[in-house]
């Protein structure tokens, strides 16, 4: 199980995959709004998205577990 946790705080501005979806290596998973800046969120390796700890208009803290992939093939 691999856990993406943010690396700064900021609000959600787009969440672009849902539970159940598998994700390849790079695939952006969200987005934040971070000082009127964009900051994508890409899989750090494929898997299927477990869960998902966030969602748009959130505002998120850093070091916040956003979204849980399980390893492996589709």
């Amino acid at each position: 199980m691999t856990k993406i946790a943010l690396e700064t705080a900021g609000s959600v501005w787009k969440v672009l995959v849902n539970v159940g979806d598998f994700v390849n290596v790079g695939t952006t998973m969200f987005v934040l709004e971070v000082m009127k800046m964009e900051v994508s969120y890409e899989a750090p390796r494929e898997g299927t998205v477990t869960a998902i700890h966030i969602k748009e208009g959130d505002i998120v803290e850093e070091e916040q577990i956003a979204v849980e992939i399980e390893d492996g093939e589709s």
